[in-house]
């Protein structure tokens, strides 16, 4: 029998996610390898891989069977069927089949019922393992399974198939057989295909495993066979050696399943309902509207290039069938601005168009920068359109929400993305099933190299790090592990949503697309990627949401709020030299794109003094560009002279100081001496982009021949090619750099200029990111402005400007209900400040009153104006809980007490006498509530021994030496290892006015680890590296503070003005030492003092110690005698 009469009906690809392990390039590959003719693909549930699938098969001359086994319940029993489609009119049957199922379904079921409704154009087989049909079979009802069949037949006619599988699950041939005879309807041999071959068994399993969050050896889960494999005809025709009209059938199935998903040109929805023509005309009139104000809002002289520019690129879009796209995006975008939502000035090649500048869909004029429309739209290269739109992230959903008004929810949709089995991920989940010890399993994975940039494979791993290998040659179980991981990494995980692409339909999505629903959003979302998508024709829309737009806008907001102003950001002037100054001292904390520390460096040695110097940064500031930094910075201080190449480039390159820079650059360097069209010379960007050897060469052939038509000599012709080849083999998208540029530049403006209000909003976003908090408080004292500790009568729960300070935000203060601490600031902008702990208990609901928000909102210092004793009020949390309920009972009964106003206002309670905390407890207690130092820091009590000792602070270092010994409170420890194995750390310091980092290596860290705790204060023995105003510190030694503060003091004499202090001295000190303390106390405010007391010789004094004995109330001084 010729294996042409086997056609497999039942792949299953890791689209079936955690269900599948055959990616569709291997389904392929074994159908090539094994001459198979056609392929069937039923993924569980769903048609992710569908045109994927469709177009990779008939590349290789395959064809495919478009199907899905979709899960249906009947009464108490649910199971599947799997269906395939006969044509067009079937395929779209199962989109709405699939897309009901997770769009309308929480349990991802469907009646039975559907298929009655939407069967036409669909061929049924009965499903095999886990059938509905089957799972009554299991039960021994097959009276049941013949009357669910025999409806299914009523149905479907001659187009329904038992399915007979010879898999060792729950094949049940005997009772199908018997079903197929009684009804007269046809069988058909099938293996449902979840894995390649008989040997990749056990990582599937593994698979199963990891989807059902068991471990293999649980004895009480399903476990498949090893016949779940892609078997090849022979295996097959073997296999059904006493049926061949099963095998046949498969043939026969296939030449009735002669239909293919096929990609389609856009589709875009009609802009307001107009045809084609009234869009043309709609997007003339606009664009030319909108480009008569921009003349005059920007005082432009030279209009006839304008007008030119505009005419030529209306041309294009028309002809190219994008009218509808540029009006939809300029519709959302004015939409947008009319309601004050910010959005971003255009990213991307978009920023090119002179159409959308005047359309307000970007917000930088592309002829006096320089951009270029072919860049974005080239007519001799047809390509999608693609606007990257930021928006404030806080209100991106109203715009969208506008969009599935304006156009319908059913046709808008977000787009699907897949994760992965990453190498790291992989382990992790292997080790986890196969019940390895965390720790051991957590010990390999954290050799593998964590880069997200660009992750390292399972197999470069074991290659590269002979302790992997190692692990694995003396362990069969790592060995095991590493085995199934190599085989299943890289499978799709889990589904989720992009980030930020929306589709728009031309008609509702579901008669176009399969959706799926991202249980995390309202909104469905399409079943293909992005890339499949876009082939299927509909047209992707990027709506973006940037934190920054939201620090811009609630900076703007703060200042015309608070100084009364009408600050618009799109007016501030491009040539603010203040600016420029803060960006030369590279102080750019906060500034978008520029606050790394590598960007600090480059910012204070390029001195930039114009807004094209920040376009040229963001550019060049990658790997690759990042070599051209310091040419580019030596030609603008004249250190070095620029190299145009021929004179005739001087006008593209003088602004870049002769560096090729830019994409744009390589298309006009062509235009200018080879006569390439500015679409041509787009081609020659991309080709010298992907450097295939092919196209290079043509394009070198016509590049010289146009150079030696314009008079240049051959050889510069060739040297040029071959240096701006260079180049644009990393140049960037000048366009994108300079919509990046723009919003860098707003933000140093406002950092220049407002400070305070820039430094406010930027701590609001990021309220729960104490990291960054502490790092733009110490930005903030740097420029002297004050951070004002939480206050429950003054802070808003975002951080607010008072007066030239900053007032911390209750929102920000760690292990506290946000919905809460609105509460508290509703009571007090509603009835007023409140007057003392008692006020605050019984003008607030109970439940406010909780133990955790007291106890942070105590240790954050939030209480200070109103009781600055800080162990007070975390004394009586659980009193002041007790008096708000109270306070309740009181009043919802209406009811006053018939005493004095202190039983009214429960001020008769008694709330704890108790001292305050010490230093050192306040300032740890504030860390655990803010994260990091507020109100002072750690080292503060060591100020004497560190001036004693002259030890440095972080502010002393300076170049003239190599060495110091710093002081520092560790506020993080980060282990690593090198590429040789051996362990190094970075490690976090504070001090009171900067952060900064130092690192162990191995010798070093292996002494010192026990003490690298983060909150203990150190002193470093450092030894700095300098390169290019960067600095690092290198540890040599590290001991703890407390080290040096153990020093014996042996008289103490303390000043006191009362007997009762003496008792709180005694409480503070311990005895079993050596020392002596004098008492003094005072008589009356008066400077004489009583006789002295002598309160003992026995006690343990050392600086530490001394410090918390002045910090008690009642001490007035104290002398070490």
């Amino acid at each position: 029998m010729s294996s042409l009469n086997y056609i497999p009906l039942r792949a299953t690809s890791q689209y079936s996610l955690l269900e599948g392990a055959m990616q569709i390039e291997n389904i392929v590959k074994k159908a090539i390898n094994l001459k198979i003719p056609a392929v069937g693909l039923t993924d569980r549930n769903n048609l992710f891989g569908a045109l994927e699938f469709s177009e990779k098969l008939i590349e290789n001359g395959i064809q495919p069977i478009i199907g899905c086994n979709l899960s249906f319940y009947n009464q108490k029993f649910d199971g599947s069927i799997v269906c395939l489609a006969k044509n067009e009119k079937g395929y779209k049957n199962l989109i709405k089949l699939s897309s009901e199922l997770f769009l309308t379904n929480d349990d991802e079921k469907l009646s039975l019922n559907r298929l009655s409704e939407l069967n036409e154009g669909l061929i049924l087989l009965s499903g095999g393992y886990q059938s509905l049909i089957n799972s009554y079979l299991k039960l021994g009802l097959k009276k049941d399974a013949m009357e669910i069949t025999k409806e299914l037949n009523s149905i479907f006619q001659n187009r329904i198939y038992i399915e007979i599988q010879r898999m060792g699950k729950d094949d049940f041939e005997n009772d199908l057989l018997d079903i197929s005879n009684d009804l007269k309807i046809p069988i058909v041999a099938s293996n449902t295909i979840y894995f390649e071959s008989k040997d990749r068994f056990t990582s599937h399993d593994a698979l199963i495993a990891i989807k059902d969050s068991t471990t293999v050896n649980n004895s009480n889960r399903e476990i498949l066979t090893n016949e779940f494999y892609f078997k090849s005809p022979e295996e097959m025709i073997e296999l059904f050696n006493d049926m061949p009209q099963a095998i046949n059938n498969t043939l026969e199935i296939a030449y009735r399943t002669s239909f293919k998903v096929s990609r389609s040109e856009p589709r875009l929805p009609r802009f307001s309902g107009l045809d084609s023509e009234g869009e043309t005309n709609e997007l003339i009139t606009q664009a030319k509207e909108g480009l008569k104000k921009k003349i005059v809002e920007n005082k432009i002289i030279n209009e006839e290039v304008y007008w030119d520019r505009l005419n030529n690129e209306l041309d294009i879009i028309i002809s190219m069938n994008f009218p509808g796209y540029f009006l939809i995006v300029a519709d959302f975008i004015k939409w947008s601005k009319s309601r004050s939502i910010p959005v971003g000035p255009g990213r991307g090649s978009g920023a090119g168009s002179l159409v959308a500048w005047a359309l307000t869909i970007t917000d930088l004029d592309p002829i006096k920068f320089n951009l270029i429309f072919e860049r974005f739209l080239n007519p001799e290269r047809i390509s999608l359109p693609d606007f990257d739109i930021d928006f404030c992230q806080d209100r991106r959903e109203e715009v969208i929400e506008y969009v599935q008004e304006k156009y319908g929810k059913e046709s808008v949709a977000q787009i699907i993305t897949f994760g992965s089995l990453q190498s790291r991920a992989v382990l992790r989940d292997v080790g986890r099933v196969l019940g390895l010890p965390y720790g051991q399993v957590d010990r390999i994975c954290k050799l593998v190299p964590n880069n997200p940039a660009n992750p390292t494979t399972l197999n470069e791993a074991i290659k590269g790090d002979i302790r992997i290998r190692e692990e694995r040659d003396n362990d069969d179980d790592i060995a095991s592990m590493l085995k199934i991981g190599l085989e299943l990494e890289g499978l799709y995980r889990n589904a989720s949503t992009h980030a930020a692409g929306l589709v728009i339909g031309d008609v509702p999505l579901q008669n176009t697309v399969p959706l799926y629903r991202d249980p995390r959003s309202d909104m469905p979302v399409t079943q293909f990627n992005m890339k499949w998508v876009e082939a299927s024709g509909l047209v992707k829309f990027d709506f973006l949401g940037l934190k920054t737009l939201t620090v811009i806008d609630k900076a703007i907001n703060l200042i015309n709020q608070k100084k009364e102003m009408n600050l618009d950001i799109s007016k501030i002037p491009l040539d603010d030299k203040s600016t420029f100054d803060l960006l030369g001292t590279g102080n750019t904390i906060g500034i978008f794109q520029l606050e790394s520390s590598g960007m600090q460096d480059v910012l204070r040695n390029m001195k930039p003094d114009c807004f094209e110097d920040i376009i040229a940064l963001v550019a060049l500031y990658r790997p690759g560009p990042m070599d051209n930094i310091p040419k580019y910075i030596a030609c603008k201080k004249g250190d070095e002279k620029p190299d145009y190449m021929d004179i005739k480039l001087e006008e593209i390159l003088k602004e870049t100081y002769g560096v090729i820079i830019y994409q744009e650059q390589v298309m006009q360097t062509a235009q200018i001496l080879s006569n390439y069209s500015l679409g041509e010379a787009d081609i020659l960007r991309r080709a010298m982009g992907k450097k295939i050897k092919s196209e290079m060469d043509a394009q070198k052939e016509r590049f010289i021949s146009g150079a030696i038509s314009n008079g240049i000599d051959e050889k510069k012709a060739d040297y040029i090619f071959d240096q701006v080849a260079e180049f644009a083999g990393y140049g960037f998208n000048k366009s994108h750099a300079a919509a990046y540029a723009l919003i860098a530049y707003q933000t140093a403006y406002l950092k220049t200029h407002y400070p305070e209000y820039f430094m406010t909003a930027s701590m609001s976003l990021e309220k729960d990111n104490t990291d960054k908090l502490s790092v733009f408080s110490n930005d903030a004292k740097k420029m002297n402005i004050k951070i004002l500790p939480p206050d429950v009568n003054k802070s808003k729960m975002d951080f607010d400007v008072e007066g030239n300070s900053i007032r911390y935000g209750l929102g920000a203060i760690k292990n506290t209900s946000q919905k809460d601490m609105i509460e508290i600031n509703k009571e007090v902008s509603k009835n007023g400040n409140f007057i003392n702990l008692y006020d605050f208990a019984q003008r607030l609901d109970a439940a406010i009153l909780s133990k955790k928000n007291l106890e942070f909102l105590a240790y954050s210092g939030a209480f200070d104006s109103i009781e600055n004793n800080r162990n007070k009020v975390y004394q009586s949390i659980n009193i002041l809980s007790s008096i708000s309920n109270a306070a309740m009972e009181k009043n919802s009964n209406n009811q006053d007490y018939l005493f004095d106003d202190e039983f009214n206002n429960f001020s008769h309670i008694p709330l704890p006498e108790v001292d305050n905390w010490t230093s050192s407890e306040l300032l740890d207690k504030e860390f655990s509530a803010i994260g990091f130092y507020l109100t002072g820091h750690p080292l503060n009590e060591y100020s004497q021994v560190i001036k004693d000792r002259k030890i440095k602070y972080f502010r002393d270092l300076n170049s003239s030496e190599t060495k110091y010994k710093i002081a520092g409170t560790i506020s993080y420890v980060k282990e690593r290892k090198s590429q040789r194995g051996r362990n190094f750390a970075f490690v976090g310091l504070t001090d009171e006015n900067n952060q900064y980092e130092i690192t162990l290596f191995s010798d070093i860290l292996f002494k010192v680890r026990d003490f690298l705790i983060p909150g203990l204060s150190i002193v470093a023995e450092v030894e700095t590296q300098r390169n290019d105003n960067n600095l690092r510190l290198l540890a040599i030694d590290i001991s703890p503070l407390d080290e040096l503060m153990n020093k014996n003091i042996n008289i103490l004499k303390v000043y006191v003005n009362s007997p009762e202090t003496i008792l709180k001295i005694r409480d503070r000190v311990e005895e079993n030492g050596n020392s002596e303390i004098l008492i003094q106390i005072l008589i009356n405010g008066n400077d004489k003092y009583q006789t002295e007391l002598k309160l003992g010789n026995n006690f343990i004094l050392n600086p530490s110690i001394k410090a918390s004995i002045k910090e008690i109330d009642g001490v007035l001084k104290i002398e070490e005698i």
